[in-house]
């Protein structure tokens, strides 16, 4: 685990990284340094040949005036004469050796010779064909010092900037470090706090910042979840112990028929009530894992809530109410997902409107292909508070709005599910008496 762990160390790769980057760099500064020392070397070798061959010929010439070979070797003696990296050959038509120099110490490297033909001498009988050459040892020498002076700095450079860059990395890394011990100390318990990223260098910013989202997030949901819990157990707490209480009654009565038959239709609207919550509970369990809506053509959204308000005729006339519907558009939807949700926004309004009041469902189009829906009714105002939350699981607005214990809470959150299957979201608004709940959808 430990060797796989300093493997995947960030610290280590930055430092190899930086160590081949720094032999790559130094090794080409290295052959570029001695590349330009070798060419130079060998540039001032033939320029030397060139040089000396000026004045051999030069020296040529003012023997074949004067007629001397024995006055010339005396000049190409003195010419030579503490040059012992040159060697100098001059050789007849015939191929005899007019002139030879002492030679070059033994050992000596000739290279760059340079042979040429020189002016005719007086009593040799043609041209006279010169080879001279140059001892490269010193220079040869120079470049292998040079080669090893070159590799032992660029190993001691790697060195030094692979020890000094670990230590760089291992100190630029400390404020993740910083950061590691934060999240450890992080539980369940403590969503609350968050990371303290005012230590940290820029490139991190972002980084905390999305952390301490997702721990804004975390503890919303942690706490809607720990919420979710006891409404539910609430939510049916009641109703078993209605049925508990009811059975324990039944069985300690005299057992008369007509109460018993009142007592199992009392029990029934209670299971039903348990179904229902449990059915809504199952539909949002659905939704928040992910279920999409079925979509397909429907041509008329207004068609859809017409349907609906004959549904609830029965209740709108026992509230005194009128309905009556505004706009109109087509889409792909999932139309029993979108009976469900007007059938839950207008059941909402029915319960709250003023009485003798008119309920109004607007359908228009977004302009960007989405699909608006919404419910407004007059009635109580709603707390801002309270607006924020509307659409949350199980929250009623008891202490502003009445009949709110006849109802288990879950119809707008099944609303604001039922926008999410269609890629969509929710609003609601509460202005001048006016309660405006609804939702819009993505028509494609």
């Amino acid at each position: 685990m430990k060797r796989q762990a300093d493997r995947h160390s960030l610290a280590r790769r930055m430092s190899v990284w930086l160590t081949l980057q720094t032999f790559v760099g130094l090794a080409l500064i290295a052959t570029v340094v001695y590349a330009t020392i070798a060419v130079h070397l060998a540039s001032r070798q033939t320029q030397t040949l060139k040089q000396k061959q000026a004045l051999v010929i030069h020296l040529l010439d003012e023997a074949m005036q004067s007629g001397e070979l024995r006055e010339l070797r005396h000049r190409l003696d003195d010419f030579l004469a503490g040059h012992d990296d040159l060697a100098l050959t001059l050789r007849g038509t015939n191929g005899e050796t007019i002139y030879r120099s002492a030679g070059l110490q033994p050992g000596a490297k000739r290279v760059g010779a340079i042979e040429f033909v020189a002016p005719p001498l007086a009593g040799s009988g043609g041209t006279v064909s010169a080879a001279l050459s140059l001892d490269t040892r010193a220079d040869d020498v120079l470049l292998q010092q040079l080669a090893t002076a070159l590799a032992a700095s660029a190993l001691l450079g790697v060195l030094a900037v692979s020890a000094g860059s670990y230590g760089l990395v291992r100190l630029g890394l400390k404020p993740v470090q910083h950061l590691v011990d934060q999240t450890q100390a992080l539980s369940a318990e403590q969503l609350s706090k968050r990371l303290d990223g005012s230590a940290q260098p820029q490139e991190l910013q972002p980084l905390v910042a999305q952390f301490n989202d997702l721990l804004e997030r975390l503890e919303q949901a942690h706490g809607q979840l720990e919420g979710f819990n006891a409404d539910v157990a609430h939510e049916l707490n009641t109703p078993l112990t209605t049925l508990i209480a009811s059975a324990e009654l039944a069985l300690r009565g005299p057992g008369d028929s007509r109460a018993l038959r009142d007592l199992l239709g009392s029990q029934l609207e209670e299971l039903h009530r348990m179904t229902a919550i449990v059915r809504d509970m199952l539909f949002l369990s659905q939704a928040d894992h992910g279920a999409r809506a079925r979509r397909e053509p429907v041509h008329s959204l207004a068609a859809i809530a017409d349907g609906v308000i004959a549904y609830h005729e029965a209740a709108l006339a026992d509230a005194g109410l009128q309905v009556e519907v505004q706009g109109d558009i087509a889409g792909r939807f999932d139309a029993p997902l979108l009976k469900r949700a007007i059938s839950n926004l207008l059941g909402n309004a029915t319960r709250y409107a003023a009485p003798a009041s008119t309920v109004r469902i607007e359908i228009s189009d977004t302009g960007n292909g989405r699909a608006r829906l919404a419910v407004i009714n007059r009635g109580a105002p709603i707390p801002p508070d309270h607006l924020l939350r509307l659409f949350d699981r199980f929250h009623r607005v008891e202490a502003a709005r009445p009949h709110g214990d006849a109802h288990h809470g879950l119809g707008l959150s099944i609303v604001a599910a039922i926008a999410r299957m269609h890629d969509g979201e929710t609003f609601a608004r509460c202005d001048d008496g006016l309660t405006t709940v609804g939702l819009v959808l993505e028509g494609g």
